[in-house]
């Protein structure tokens, strides 16, 4: 069975976090999923032998829409969450204003803000699609997942400032007068 098929079936097996799904998934926030703790933690749990899962401190929900970036939409959906089930801490992030926070370029989706996290394992969203079908979001792969590896993704940051820096390059291979 491949990696993404054992994801899927580890989350249906785990009403909890179904549960959480369906919340979320009821919303209808675009581009939005159920990440980071919430599935490292039931992969690691599984494959430590570890039942049940619990679930980790907080519950990351990330969206993605240009159109509502202001950060009172993500209270208000906190605050709509806890609601339904007040015995979790829920973490609500449109990713579409999260680059400024992390002073990056801005981000085209929800997977591609997953790229820049500090953490290979938890850059994976879960959720359900209308007709409860689990889907799932892993823009660095799931094998850092499930070989229990904290990986860091590549650094852009660094990547980016050695293309900056090679384009200061003289002809002669010296350096500008940039330091």
């Amino acid at each position: 069975m491949n990696q993404e098929a054992q994801l899927r079936d580890l989350i249906a097996e785990d009403p909890v976090r179904m549960h959480i799904l369906r919340m979320v998934r009821d919303l209808n926030l675009p581009d939005c999923w159920v990440a980071a703790g919430f599935v490292r933690s039931l992969v690691w749990d599984h494959l430590h032998q570890r039942q049940p899962s619990p679930l980790p401190e907080d519950i990351d929900v990330i969206w993605f829409d240009r159109t509502r970036p202001g950060h009172q939409t993500d209270l208000a959906l906190e605050v709509e969450l806890a609601a339904l089930c007040s015995g979790l801490n829920w973490s609500v992030k449109n990713q579409a204003r999260m680059h400024q926070r992390n002073a990056d370029a801005p981000y085209g989706a929800a997977a591609d803000a997953m790229t820049f996290w500090p953490e290979t394992a938890t850059a994976v969203g879960v959720r359900l699609d209308p007709h409860g079908a689990i889907k799932v979001s892993a823009p660095l792969g799931l094998e850092d997942l499930f070989a229990l590896k904290c990986g860091q993704p590549p650094d852009l940051k660094v990547i980016k400032m050695r293309c900056l820096w090679s384009a200061c390059s003289r002809s002669d291979g010296s350096r500008s007068g940039r330091s």
